[in-house]
Order: structure tokens, then C-alpha cells, then sequence
């Protein structure tokens, strides 16, 4: 069994590497855990690799809202102090304070 440790936390803003889009966490894969058909459909030479944290992000760009799957390595932390608009943020989370959105439930 491979064991990743998430770098990123459930309510943390972040923003792509390479794309334009930033998004809050709202679920951590320790690995790969879509399907083969979404991985064979990204470029070869910008596949990650399978064996890291992958995050789904209420994401945002300038033109909409939508759900991103993401590898670690295609990360970083946004430090803009911003919040994220994604109407389904309040569905989730709570307030935002110092980059980071609370949880409106409790982890067990």
C-alpha cells in the first residue's frame, strides 16, 4: 500500500500551476482515483503521476464555476487572501478566514 500525505487541507484555497483557475479543497484522493478515460485524455507529456494526493477543488476561472480534479504537483497555495465565488462554497464551508475556508462538519 502507497501512503501520500496531503500537502493541501480540505478548506484551503489554491490555485493551479499552469492553468488559469483557483479553487478551495473539499476532498483529498491519497492517489489517482479517477477513471483510466480522464487520465488517457490529458496530453502525455503533462500527465501526472498516479502516485500522490489528487484534490477535488470548487474551482473558479474568469469565465465560470465547475468542479476540478488536480494532482498535487499541479498546486500551489494561493496566499491572495481572496475568497473563492464558487456558488457552492457556502453548501460546505463556513466562513473564510486567513486563506482558508472552516468546515461545516466535523471529520472523523
Amino acid at each position: 500500500m502507497i501512503r501520500e500525505r496531503a500537502k493541501y487541507h480540505l478548506g484551503q484555497v489554491v490555485r493551479h500551476r499552469k492553468h488559469p483557475f483557483r479553487g478551495v479543497v473539499f476532498d483529498v484522493d491519497p492517489q489517482f482515483s479517477n477513471t483510466e478515460e480522464w487520465y488517457q485524455a490529458i496530453p502525455e507529456e503533462s500527465r501526472p503521476k498516479k502516485q500522490q494526493p489528487f484534490y477535488h477543488l470548487l474551482a473558479e476561472n474568469d469565465q465560470s464555476f465547475y468542479v476540478a480534479y488536480v494532482s498535487e504537483q499541479n498546486l500551489v497555495a494561493d496566499y491572495s487572501g481572496e475568497p473563492v465565488d464558487h456558488p457552492d462554497v457556502p453548501d460546505l464551508f463556513g466562513a473564510f478566514e486567513d486563506g482558508s475556508y472552516a468546515l461545516h462538519f466535523q471529520l472523523n
